[in-house]
């Protein structure tokens, strides 16, 4: 079992800036890529980014392609989702993911077999 929790969620105003981490304990080799996922009011869920936690690969999301970055410290078990230039519509609950996967990619939260219970991100304009 992988227990996943989020943090660093809050408020802050458009232009502002902030970090997630996803901190995971329990079996954590059994799992090789960690996700964020975002839920908006009224929006669909959103794959946002993902890293493999072995190569280090990483995936970001078109809507937030150059404002936001992933990463992972050395211990592999805490991931960061560093999120700058936020906008309004960036506002949403993220919930990070993890699993064991060929295709380290956020396509599907059902697809990951671990999952948090979620941090929220409010954005002023």
């Amino acid at each position: 079992q992988v227990q996943l929790t989020e943090s660093g969620g809050g408020s802050v105003e458009a232009g502002g800036s902030l970090r997630l981490s996803c901190a995971a304990t329990g079996d954590v080799a059994s799992t090789n890529c960690i996700a964020w996922f975002r839920h908006g009011s009224g929006k669909k869920r959103e794959g946002v980014a993902a890293i493999s936690t072995v190569g280090g690969n990483t995936y970001l999301a078109d809507s937030v392609k150059g404002r936001f970055t992933i990463s992972r410290d050395g211990s592999q078990r805490t991931v960061y989702l560093n999120m700058n230039r936020l906008k309004p519509e960036d506002t949403a609950m993220y919930i990070c993911a993890a699993d064991r996967t060929n295709d380290c990619y956020p396509g599907s939260l059902y697809q990951f077999g671990y999952s948090g219970q979620g941090t929220q991100v409010t954005v002023s304009s």
